[in-house]
């Protein structure tokens, strides 16, 4: 049986803003994220507009679940230096500014590196010679559509490329611009783990939601994924997935850390196939839609406090 924490009547995006951003995360793969995130879409569609955010761009699948139709579709580039040898001096400004060690000076040329440059700008800016100039390199593409009623956006980063972060920034840079999206309750889908792409996923969301399995490697994860989002100020709270398979040591730890539990989905072998099918939970076992309006409710109340 689905269990959730008590909770109040839901206001329609209790921060006051036009929309409420939600992020759900994990501190690593297979825990469910992206189950929480399309069923928690789906209950909500019927009762407010929401949009699903699919961050998740080395690997994005709400789509699987939710077969959306995608009407938009924009590339993603990245701004890459491009040396002009003649007008080089060999300064060294350029290799010293690079956090990321994009370019190295060779004495005869600038080799850059363009699998390291995070496109920040920096070297052409302040080359003295005005020898750097900018060339865009696609590195991933944006979708957007509609699927179930709910407006979809979808980033993939690209093959062989491995800067996650431009392409995240472009998605969620439609939360303001895309006026169906500015007046939703957002829900983002972020990539799994505590690194980069994550950072970029939940920051500026009003509440972030961390999905998590009763395990050893499940509360590991959890502990990275819950310093992280302290250390962004971010309010947050636990889903349980798979509660009853493993031990209790998750639910000790959120005890002694003051972190509200929201839910515990339940190991069930017909949830498990529903997922293997491509199919949302809540649509199959219609009973499982209040726990997630429960879920909703749980965030908002945490929203309001």
């Amino acid at each position: 049986m689905v269990s959730i924490a008590p909770t109040e009547a839901p206001d329609y995006f209790p921060n006051g803003g036009e929309n409420m951003i939600i992020a759900i995360a994990s501190g690593k793969g297979g825990t469910g994220k992206t189950t929480v995130a399309a069923n928690l879409a789906v209950t909500l569609k019927e009762k407010i507009p929401v949009a699903l955010l699919d961050c998740d761009v080395e690997e994005p699948n709400a789509h699987l679940f939710l077969m959306p139709e995608f009407t938009e579709k924009e590339s993603v580039a990245l701004p890459v230096p491009s040396i002009d040898s003649d007008k080089c001096t060999h300064c060294g400004i350029c290799t010293k500014i690079c956090a990321y060690h994009a370019l190295a000076d060779l004495g005869k040329k600038i080799l850059v590196f363009e699998e390291l440059c995070h496109g920040c700008g920096g070297c052409s800016l302040l080359c003295p010679a005005g020898a750097i100039t900018e060339i865009y390199k696609e590195i991933g593409l944006v979708e957007r559509g509609t699927a179930k009623g709910i407006e979809f956006l979808q980033g993939t980063l690209s093959i062989g490329k491995v800067s996650a972060p431009p392409v995240i920034k472009k998605v969620k840079s439609r939360i303001k611009s895309a006026p169906a999206i500015a007046t939703a309750a957002v829900i983002i889908d972020s990539p799994p783990g505590t690194s980069c792409p994550m950072i970029n996923a939940v920051s500026g969301a009003d509440y972030c939601v961390l999905v998590t399995e009763p395990t050893p490697f499940g509360l590991s994860d959890l502990k990275l994924a819950v310093g992280v989002v302290r250390e962004l100020g971010i309010p947050f709270g636990v889903v349980i997935n798979r509660a009853d398979m493993g031990d209790d040591e998750v639910e000790k730890y959120l005890q002694e850390q003051g972190i509200p539990l929201l839910m515990k989905i339940p190991f069930d072998r017909r949830y498990a196939a529903c997922y293997a099918r491509g199919r949302l939970i809540v649509e199959e076992f219609p009973e499982l839609r209040q726990a997630f309006n429960n879920l909703w409710k749980a965030i908002e109340r945490q929203v309001k406090a």
